[in-house]
């Protein structure tokens, strides 16, 4: 069984989109692993088999914390409800889904 064949055409047909945060600027000029391995999932996603990829990272370095703007996370809800792009979550304790 090839990657393309775990994840369903349809989704293969949709944008892939990666999206890359870290909370604070300390994170962004420390944790520079934690970064890198995000960005992997570019080639992750072209693995899998999806052609149309795009990364959103305008949010490295802006908290979660409901008082910052994140404009990344706010281009990523509207793709991601109207099922217009394939969404990859990624979790440290499973590896990372497709939506």
């Amino acid at each position: 069984m090839s990657n393309t064949d775990l994840i369903p055409t349809a989704l293969l047909a949709r944008k892939a989109i990666v999206y890359v945060r870290q909370s604070s600027q300390s994170q962004v000029m420390t944790n520079l692993e934690s970064q890198r391995r995000q960005y992997d999932l570019v080639d992750v996603a072209r693995q899998h088999g999806f052609s149309d990829i795009e990364t959103i990272d305008d949010d490295l370095g802006r908290s979660a914390n409901g008082t910052v703007a994140r404009p990344g996370f706010d281009r990523l809800v509207p793709a991601s409800l109207t099922m217009t792009a394939s969404t990859i979550r990624v979790d440290p304790t499973i590896g990372c889904c497709w939506e």
